[in-house]
């Protein structure tokens, strides 16, 4: 999470993609558009929705099942992310945004992702 960018937070923040962000260590399902599927542990998903996924059983769409250590899935080509059903998605949700907004609000005083520019009117006054 900390290391994607600021328009990448945004995205997420403002997507529920941060939903998928949320499944990462969950073992889920992975629909493609062209009607194959893909089932393994989430490691990582990105703002444009970037699956990587570990330990995959693979079926295309004639049924052929083959497994992989691992697989990477464009964002483009998911059609659906299957929702496990112990998780609860608001608490989900609400916990993604709670790592993201820590990651904005490094310390109080620290890092700023967005400066202020400083008026020099005001600043003389």
């Amino acid at each position: 999470m900390a290391t994607q960018s600021i328009a990448e937070r945004t995205i997420s923040e403002n997507s529920l993609v941060v939903l998928l962000q949320g499944l990462q260590g969950q073992v889920t399902t992975v629909e493609l558009r062209d009607e194959s599927k893909a089932r393994g542990r989430v490691l990582n998903v990105d703002a444009f929705m970037n699956v990587r996924l570990e330990d995959v059983v693979y079926r295309d769409r004639q049924g052929n099942v083959s497994e992989m250590a691992d697989m990477f899935v464009t964002g483009r080509n998911v059609r659906y992310v299957h929702i496990p059903d112990h998780v609860d998605i608001t608490e989900t949700i609400k916990k993604q945004l709670e790592k993201i907004h820590r990651v904005r609000c490094f310390t109080e005083k620290g890092r700023k992702e967005f400066s202020k520019k400083k008026n020099s009117v005001t600043e003389g006054v």
